[in-house]
Order: C-alpha cells, then structure tokens, then sequence
C-alpha cells in the first residue's frame, strides 16, 4: 500500500487554553483534529496527576493532528503564539498516511 509523508504535532496544553489553539487551527486551514486527555506526566518540576483534580482548570489535554509540510510553519507560528508562555509543549514528528486527502 502506498503511503504519503505528512507532519504530526502533539500540543499538550492546560484544559482551558484548548478553544483558544482549535480556533488558530482553524485559522490557519487545519482540516481536523484529535484531543485526549493526559492524566499524568514528569517533567521539570516533577511528578504530575490529574488524579483528585476538581475541574478543568488545571487538567491537561493533548490536541494531535497532521498536516502536509507546506502548511507546517504557518501552523506552529499561530499556535506557538498561544503556547509560548504556558504550561505544556509542542512536538513535531514525521509520519506517513495512507489517505493523504485528508490533510
């Protein structure tokens, strides 16, 4: 089966920054998405849990999607714009798709 080259992002944000990045997604022509929540991590300050958390304030959410590498810097200038000064990262990988139509 043929497959076609494509770039995911990963952005792992706080819960309520989420509407802000998916309005910019759309901004910038991005087709489509996918969010999951994170439960738990480790990072520079140590170990983190969504567990016993009350509300969304402070739960931390994963968006992923993919989009074709022509469109990839206006995306991550737009959202970085959002991420920058807030909690969580932006990651950038290369993958392959079997339906490139749909990116």
């Amino acid at each position: 089966m043929q497959t076609f080259p494509k770039k995911r992002i990963e952005i792992v944000v706080e819960a309520p920054l989420l509407r802000r990045i998916m309005t910019r997604l759309e901004e910038t022509g991005v087709g489509g998405w996918s969010v999951v929540p994170v439960l738990s991590g480790h990072g520079g300050h140590g170990d983190w849990t969504a567990e016993g958390q009350v509300g969304s304030a402070t739960q931390m959410v994963m968006l992923i999607t993919i989009v074709d590498e022509s469109r990839l810097d206006a995306v991550l200038s737009g959202v970085f714009a959002l991420v920058s000064h807030q909690i969580g990262f932006v990651a950038v990988s290369d993958v392959a798709v079997v339906r490139p139509e749909r990116f």
